[in-house]
């Protein structure tokens, strides 16, 4: 008889694909997955522990699903950064965790689901690269999918603990990752991103030095019409031979998500980023020269330790000058075993948090002015499923529009099916989020069965963030 096991996952999406592992692993073995822990004997949570508040979730997800074992659970399982960051002060105050696995153990549960009684399995992340062969699961959509394409960072980025977590860069083969992408394609995969913690820094580990640009082109070719995105490109340079293929090839997106952190010269300097602001000046204008339709996300941390007052206007100017289509920000975490760690001069909670509201202030006006831009464009369409909002709606994605990080676009007044790729033409935009209405083919609009054709502009209305 088969048992049930029940999976929670946390944090980023080079997580979610652990998690995806874990899953095929669990289904090799025979297991059901059940979305109800209360159905499961074996429940797994995949934890973050890289900054303050994704460890508070994690410990909280983790006694959750402890009040689990006074019914069926049978054993409670606990993997991911956080169980191979504090390991044996999570084995001595967590007695209700029956097995720890690392960040880098996700083959391993086949052990603990055959019974395997040994509690602490967290091993070295060193000694694990993820390989096209290894058992995955998608979860949530079957027509998007993340491609981690390395383990582990070689940077010493002064906030960041990822090193210590999932040890040195450990990148795949160009072979590995294309027989991956492969595969997926044929299981019904659409959108191909790829993922790991410094994506520009792929294949300088490697004997054979891929560069990245062979990277990019290979999984293009095996992505066949499907999209290809690059995500987590470190401020450097990008190479001649990396911005001709995304030009050239029509499958990878001309969207770049580069996380600058700040842009003042003495921040850029205390968070160990090997550069100053005036090369991000000339990163941005280079990129929007060579790629004119781009799409720029990035992110930045503020209330780092010594960050000024002056530090933070000028991120300001430069946020303003450079208007990004899509910007995440992130307040510090003070975490030991970093540089950032052992600093003193802290920025004040209230002073960081203020900073944040008064750079997403500054933002959201300019996305929302991007955005409206596009009204009266046709956009090519990923369609996601049914949206949340209402019943009457579909929801997608244009190419412009990453999963779980970005906006959605909404569409009005037609049919598709999850994964399809379809026209649309927008009708309207929010802070963050277009509306569209569905096109056929030859560029008329989609008429839902038994309906007349609808006006050329959507009844439906967006609302602003106040």
């Amino acid at each position: 008889m088969s048992k049930n096991v029940h999976f929670i996952s946390l944090g980023c999406a080079k997580n979610r694909v652990d998690t995806e592992v874990m899953l095929g692993v669990s289904g090799e073995a025979g297991w059901n997955i059940v979305s109800d822990p209360a159905e499961a004997e074996v429940i797994v949570v995949n934890t973050c522990g890289f900054i303050g508040p994704a460890k508070e979730e994690s410990i909280d997800a983790i006694l959750e699903m402890g009040r689990y074992k006074e019914d069926r659970c049978e054993r409670l399982v606990v993997a991911g950064c956080l169980s191979q960051r504090y390991a044996d002060s999570m084995a001595d105050e967590m007695p209700e965790v029956d097995h720890f696995l690392g960040s880098s153990d996700m083959l391993k549960l086949r052990r603990v689901l055959e019974g395997n009684p040994e509690r602490m399995l967290v091993g070295n992340p060193a000694e694990y690269t993820m390989a096209a062969t290894d058992p995955r699961t998608l979860t949530e959509s079957g027509h998007r999918a993340f491609i981690k394409i390395a383990e582990g960072c070689n940077r010493t980025c002064s906030f960041c603990a990822i090193p210590s977590i999932r040890g040195k860069q450990r990148s795949r083969t160009v072979e590995d990752v294309a027989a991956e992408v492969t595969s997926l394609r044929e299981q019904g995969v659409r959108e191909f991103n790829l993922v790991s913690q410094d994506t520009i820094g792929y294949g300088r580990d490697l004997d054979s030095r891929p560069k990245l640009s062979d990277l990019a082109l290979a999984v293009s070719d095996a992505a066949g019409d499907g999209w290809v995105r690059l995500h987590y490109l470190y401020p450097e340079s990008l190479t001649r031979e990396l911005v001709s293929a995304i030009s050239d090839r029509d499958n990878i997106l001309p969207y770049i998500d580069m996380p600058l952190q700040h842009a003042s010269d003495g921040m850029l300097r205390r968070m160990r980023r090997g550069h100053g602001g005036k090369r991000l000046y000339r990163v941005v204008e280079r990129l929007r020269e060579a790629l004119p339709d781009m799409v720029f996300r990035t992110t930045f941390i503020v209330g780092h330790p010594g960050e000024t007052d002056e530090d933070f206007e000028e991120l300001m100017r430069f946020v303003e000058w450079a208007e990004f289509d899509h910007v995440g920000v992130f307040l510090y975490s003070h975490e030991e075993g970093t540089l950032a760690g052992t600093m003193e001069d802290l920025v004040d909670d209230d002073v960081a948090k203020r900073r944040h509201r008064q750079l997403m202030s500054l933002q959201r006006p300019i996305s929302r002015r991007k955005l409206r831009s596009r009204i009266g464009e046709e956009l090519d369409v990923l369609v996601d499923g049914l949206s949340d909002e209402s019943d009457f709606l579909l929801e997608g994605r244009w190419w412009g529009q990453a999963p779980e990080v970005d906006g959605k676009i909404y569409l009005a007044n037609g049919a598709a099916n999850p994964g399809d790729l379809r026209k649309a033409l927008v009708t309207d935009a929010a802070d963050y989020d277009l509306l569209a209405d569905l096109l056929r083919e030859d560029g008329t609009h989609d008429v839902p069965p038994g309906g007349e054709a609808p006006p050329r502009r959507s009844k439906v209305r967006l609302k602003t963030v106040d």
